[in-house]
């Protein structure tokens, strides 16, 4: 199966070796006709410490790290 990727920005990195990722998605509301914005924060694992706030990340879906966080910084080496 294949693991999801998010792209995101950093709302938070004061824990060590943990991100906060909030990700916007946009969609056509069915009621009002209109494109609605909706947001929801992730807790990724950042094992070098080498994000910080304002940058735009993609995270992966990953094993169960802790109780939050199942998500991983997610490096293109392409």
């Amino acid at each position: 199966m294949p693991k999801r990727i998010l792209q995101g920005v950093v709302v938070s990195d004061k824990n060590d070796k943990t991100i906060v990722v909030k990700v916007e998605r946009r969609f056509a509301d069915p009621v009002l006709k209109k494109i609605v914005r909706s947001s929801k924060k992730y807790h990724a694992h950042d094992d070098a410490n080498s994000v910080k706030i304002g940058d735009i990340v993609k995270i992966r879906e990953c094993r169960p790290i802790s109780k939050l966080k199942k998500w991983e910084v997610f490096r293109d080496e392409a």
